[in-house]
């Protein structure tokens, strides 16, 4: 059994890394996701990314509805085809409390792998697409924070600023 898997909070350098594509679609890669189901459920959350739980390949899961049949996993996610903007608020397992209004392609087209290795071809909008990206994001390590306007940066100053002193004393800085 792999050992468990916990969420790595900001300012976490890990974080901030381009993940690896996977070529082993193993048993091992199968545990890590439910593992990352049970975590992101347990945690309230619509999409956990790999990074999310410091492993740095390009695997990301979702559930935009909370029903056990709509869970979704993504292996090496390209994201393409994307289509109008519009802002929504997001939040961020790996940031608590922070929430901030992102503008996001509308709608999109998503290439990627299974758990097994088979080829996903899905087209979405709207909070699909949104989750979608969000989660590449993690991927090729940007964050709400590198997304964020001026004023959400100001607004979420001291948020920030409280995340990064736990972080520290965390490491024993």
């Amino acid at each position: 059994m792999a050992e468990p898997v916990s969420i790595i909070s900001y300012p976490d350098p890990r974080l901030k890394k381009v993940s690896a594509p996977i070529t082993a679609f193993d048993e091992a890669l199968k545990e890590l996701a439910q593992q990352m189901f049970a975590l992101m459920r347990e945690e309230k959350g619509v999409g956990l990314a790999a990074p999310q739980v410091a492993r740095n390949i390009r695997m990301f899961v979702m559930n935009a509805t909370g029903n056990p049949e709509d869970d979704r996993v993504y292996v090496n996610p390209e994201l393409s085809e994307a289509e109008g903007e519009e802002e929504g608020e997001e939040g961020c397992l790996s940031i608590p409390e922070l929430r901030v209004k992102i503008f996001r392609s509308r709608k999109l087209r998503i290439v990627a792998k299974d758990l097994e290795g088979k080829p996903i071809d899905e087209s979405a909008d709207g909070y699909i697409a949104r989750i979608w990206q969000h989660e590449t994001d993690h991927l090729n390590g940007i964050l709400l924070t590198d997304r964020m306007g001026p004023v959400a940066k100001i607004a979420n100053r001291s948020l920030l600023k409280d995340l990064e002193e736990q972080y520290k004393k965390k490491q024993g800085k």
